[in-house]
Order: C-alpha cells, then sequence, then structure tokens
C-alpha cells in the first residue's frame, strides 16, 4: 500500500504536508491494531474479499484518527481509533461487489445454458446435464452457483443489463449482517463477563441456565422481586455497554454525570473496552444468548 500522509522519511509525497512525528508515532504504535481488526473481520467474510483492502481502509482510517485525536476530550486513542477502523472496515465491506466480473459472466452462461436445456428438455434441467452442455465439470457448476449465492450485495452495483443483480435470490445470510451480529454478540459475552458478580449470575443462571427466578432467588437468598430488580438493572448496563462500543448516539446520558453511579457505569465501560482490546474471548459454548427484558 502506497501511503502519502508521510509516514517514514524516505516516502514523503509533495502533495501532503508531513504529519507532526508526535502523530506519525501514534500512527506507527497503532497499526497492530488494524491487523488485529483486519484478521478479525477476515475469519467471518467469505474467502474471497480481500485483506489488503480491508488494510488500505483500515490504515486510512487510522491515519485519519490520528490527525483529528484530540486526547482533552478524555477518550484513550487505542479505543477511538479502533471504532474508526472498524467503522472504515465496514464502509470497504459495503462498497465491494462480491461477485467478480468473471462470476458474473459465468452464472449469465449457465443460467442462459439451463433455459435452453428447460426448453429442449420440457423440464428443469440436471445439475450434470448443465454441467456437460456448459463444457464443465458437475463441480465447477456448484462453485460458481455457491460464488453467485454469496454475493450479498451485488444489487447495489448490478447495472441495468445485468439482470442476475435484479433476480438472485440468496439464501445465505448478508457478509455484513454476520460480521455486525458476531461483533454485537462478542461484545455481549465479554460485557456479562465484566457485570459485578451478583448482577451477572443472575443474568447467567436467567437467560444461559434458563433457571427460574424462584431458584435463583433461593440461591441468593433473596426474593424473586428482588431477582427481577437485579435482572433489570443488569439489562440496562448490558445495554448500555453495547451502545457506548457500537453505538454511540443511541446511549442515554447520565441525569448526574459526576454523580458515582456514572462514574461506576463509565468504570463499567471501560472494563469492557479493556476486555474487548485484549482480544479475550469468553465462548458460548453453542448456547443462544437471546436477552430482553
Amino acid at each position: 500500500m502506497e501511503t502519502t500522509h508521510g509516514l517514514g522519511t524516505g516516502n514523503r509525497s509533495a502533495a501532503a504536508p508531513a504529519l507532526p512525528a508526535a502523530t506519525e508515532a501514534m500512527i506507527v504504535e497503532h497499526m497492530p491494531l488494524v491487523g488485529h481488526i483486519v484478521r478479525e473481520t477476515m475469519a467471518r467474510v467469505p474467502s474471497h474479499v480481500d485483506r489488503d483492502d480491508l488494510t488500505s481502509a483500515g490504515l486510512t482510517a487510522l491515519v485519519m484518527a490520528a490527525t483529528a485525536f484530540d486526547a482533552e476530550r478524555g477518550v484513550p486513542f487505542n479505543r477511538y481509533a479502533a471504532t474508526r477502523v472498524r467503522g472504515a472496515i465496514v464502509d470497504e465491506l459495503r462498497s465491494i461487489d462480491w461477485a467478480s466480473r468473471s462470476v458474473r459472466r459465468r452464472s449469465r452462461e449457465l443460467d442462459a445454458t439451463r433455459a435452453n436445456l428447460a426448453n429442449v428438455l420440457g423440464r428443469v434441467a440436471t445439475p450434470a446435464e448443465v454441467a456437460q452442455a456448459a463444457g464443465m465439470s458437475v463441480s465447477e457448476v456448484a462453485a460458481n452457483d455457491e460464488d453467485v449465492a454469496r454475493a450479498q450485495v451485488l444489487s447495489l452495483h448490478a447495472s441495468e443489463d445485468d439482470a442476475i443483480g435484479e433476480r438472485l435470490v440468496s439464501t445465505t445470510p448478508n457478509p455484513l449482517a454476520v460480521i455486525e451480529q458476531k461483533e454485537q454478540l462478542t461484545y455481549l459475552v465479554e460485557a456479562i463477563a465484566e457485570l459485578p458478580e451478583r448482577l451477572r449470575l443472575v443474568i447467567e443462571q436467567y437467560f444461559l441456565a434458563e433457571r427460574p427466578m424462584a431458584e435463583i432467588a433461593a440461591t441468593l437468598g433473596v426474593t424473586e422481586s428482588r431477582i427481577s430488580q437485579l435482572r433489570a438493572e443488569a439489562l440496562v448496563l448490558l445495554r448500555d455497554a453495547l451502545n457506548h462500543e457500537l453505538d454511540p448516539d443511541a446511549l442515554a446520558p447520565e441525569a448526574k454525570p459526576e454523580g458515582c453511579a456514572a462514574k461506576r457505569r463509565e468504570s463499567y465501560f471501560a472494563a469492557v473496552a479493556d476486555r474487548h482490546a485484549a482480544g479475550v474471548r469468553r465462548p458460548v459454548r453453542g448456547q443462544r444468548i437471546s436477552i430482553s427484558a
């Protein structure tokens, strides 16, 4: 990746002014963060997504984050930069045409072959018949169909004469939606792990172990009403923790920002962010988390 941001002394562009030394140092120091986020993303998207494209988008976002960073806001740079980098990578994924030109062309050819065979045979052709007519193997036809099925955002860039973009019906999840869902689940698991002990126990026992409130109340030696209150308190914390990391605009402001409750909440948010930044993952072990009040 070529850069015009003045990183290093041997590749400066006359079109862009050199960055301050402190800013360059901050960028270089946090380049591994981009690599970590890209690796995390590549594990969740189809194999044909180009790692270099995501890396380029991430590094560009890192440079922009470093130049715009204001330490007086009280947000650590690594957290601020991670948010910007993830946002840039999501934007890059939105802009990607998931099906290459060759995949599109071959898909149109196969569709035409299927249509011709249907007219001749009076029925839907079998995969073997389609493969023989197209001069391909059955596995090649299946592979092309799978590639097209992964083209979730194809219609965003399909041209007017590219009918497949309009009629494609995919049974696979949108890659971007998969990423966002897994990111939310990751933060949720980490946010549960950072809850105060009693709140964490209530959430784990009620939602994961699916124990009745009466049993949880007996375990903790409190009333069912108190368990209900603890559950509600935990849900608010979890919701706010996810919004703090993934959708800050949706985070409700504190009524008393200087109060003890606000400080405890900010401390909790910081703990969740630190756990995520450290790359700590606690597997859900096949359990399906579905939390609602």
